[in-house]
């Protein structure tokens, strides 16, 4: 009888969240499953200790689902919060009780014209901490200062070269880090975490960069380093994972639960997102699309390889044909633009002289548009996204590139995969990863993701 009880009372609960119809509360319907088939197989269960030993599991992800409800729909008031997370309003108002003592969550009273109580409101605290996050790129450092809430307070970009020693740059960013946590203090904000995104390969559970092939750097400790070096929870990942969730936070992505995310500044990146969670595979490293071998006979990679994805698209593979074009087309207009060297050749510069009629730049943006079109083409056969966001330097081509991208991947994906599939160019130009890097941190607050 008792085991009935049980099944009920789960399958009462069950019924009730799904009747949400939010994907928020994917989570929890995942766990609540977990342990309606735990009750059912084991026929020796006592429930009473099943029940009380789940019950810790489950406050966590329905504080979780508050505090997500409160980021995407404040200002709300408890019921609307009940009605869209499918908890009791008895248990929303037991953990915004608790989130309000802990300096989370605000509420605010907004007297209504009709009769009777003010309707009390419920917002995330601006003032709840202060968030860093920070990217490590191939020439440059960026550190970003944000509140509860991912407002910018500080922020910092720097260039840095690849003569520098790894030490120097971990050096230097660890200054910034400095200059962000003093401002953090004086503002009374406590911090609440340090995201980091790198170009490479990171085992997110040890927080060790394995391998950054551009930035020549490997088995960097950093979580440890920096766990050491601020006592903060230190959240390290690859900068295309980042850039992704920070598109999921607040970009172009925000709440499309299946996206692609590409980027280019000196290699090819790639985030993937399903269901609303990031894709890592089964030990953290999935998502290296720009080293898919797509020309056996092509250029060398930095990884070592022979033809990778990220050859044939992005900055680099636009300046070599370039530069292989100039060879037998002389164009003193953009030699003098290189002050008489072509070294001096910068993505930027192709895409101005594209834009200004060059016919060399603008057939070189082209071929790239066409292969980075080709090879989304296979993605979206694999993942079937609704949206696929492409950021870095191919924003600065988004002119020239996007009609040629949209074409090639429509007339090279399978038909039913490219139903309702969007194209979009970010609008966070180079802050997408900084700003994953503040997300990450706020994720694992808001929504405790398998990020951690």
């Amino acid at each position: 009888m008792r085991r009935v009880l049980g099944l009920l009372f789960y399958l009462f609960r069950i019924i009730r969240i799904l009747k949400a119809q939010n994907s928020l509360v994917f989570f929890q319907n995942i766990i609540i499953m977990d342990e309606l088939v735990y009750l059912i197989t084991k026929q020796s269960l006592d429930i009473p200790t099943m029940l009380t030993g789940d019950q810790e599991k489950v406050r966590k992800v329905n504080r979780s689902l508050v505090l997500n409800t409160l980021r995407l729909h404040a200002p709300i008031s408890r019921a609307q919060v009940a009605n869209v997370t499918g908890l009791t309003r008895g248990t929303v108002s037991n953990i915004v009780n608790v989130l309000i003592e802990d300096d989370l969550v605000f509420e605010d009273k907004l007297q209504n014209s009709k009769i009777g109580r003010p309707s009390i409101l419920l917002g995330l605290r601006p003032d709840g901490g202060a968030v860093i996050g920070v990217e490590i790129g191939v020439n440059f450092i960026s550190v970003l200062l944000t509140n509860f809430v991912a407002e910018t307070l500080w922020e910092i970009r720097a260039q840095t070269t690849l003569s520098q020693s790894q030490t120097d740059i971990i050096n230097q960013t660890e200054k910034y880090i400095d200059q962000a946590l003093t401002i953090a203090k004086e503002q009374k904000l406590r911090p609440l975490g340090i995201g980091v995104g790198v170009p490479g390969l990171v085992n997110i559970r040890q927080g060790n960069l394995i391998i950054a092939p551009n930035l020549h750097w490997k088995n960097v400790p950093l979580r440890l380093m920096w766990n050491q070096r601020f006592h903060l929870p230190i959240y390290i990942d690859n900068e295309a994972n980042l850039s992704a969730l920070g598109e999921y936070y607040f970009g172009v992505a925000r709440n499309v639960d299946n996206f692609i995310y590409l980027t280019s500044d000196i290699g090819l990146g790639g985030g993937i997102v399903i269901d609303g969670r990031l894709f890592r595979g089964g030990h953290g490293y999935g998502g290296e699309i720009g080293h898919i071998q797509r020309n056996p006979q092509g250029e060398q990679c930095g990884c070592g390889r022979v033809g990778c994805w990220e050859t044939q698209v992005g900055p680099r593979a636009v300046m070599r044909r370039v530069k292989k074009e100039f060879q037998t087309h002389h164009d003193q207009l953009l030699l003098d633009a290189c002050s008489g060297d072509f070294d001096n050749l910068t993505f930027e510069m192709v895409v101005k002289f594209a834009l200004n009629g060059d016919l060399i730049c603008r057939q070189a943006i082209e071929e790239v548009a066409v292969n980075l079109g080709e090879g989304i083409a296979d993605l979206v056969n694999i993942f079937n996204p609704d949206l696929i966001v492409i950021g870095g330097a191919f924003i600065l081509g988004k002119d020239i590139m996007q009609s040629i991208i949209e074409k090639t991947i429509f007339s090279n994906a399978l038909q039913p995969a490219t139903e309702n599939l969007r194209i979009e160019f970010s609008k966070r130009s180079t802050e997408a990863s900084v700003l994953g890097a503040v997300a990450v941190v706020l994720d694992d607050i808001l929504r405790e993701m398998v990020i951690s």
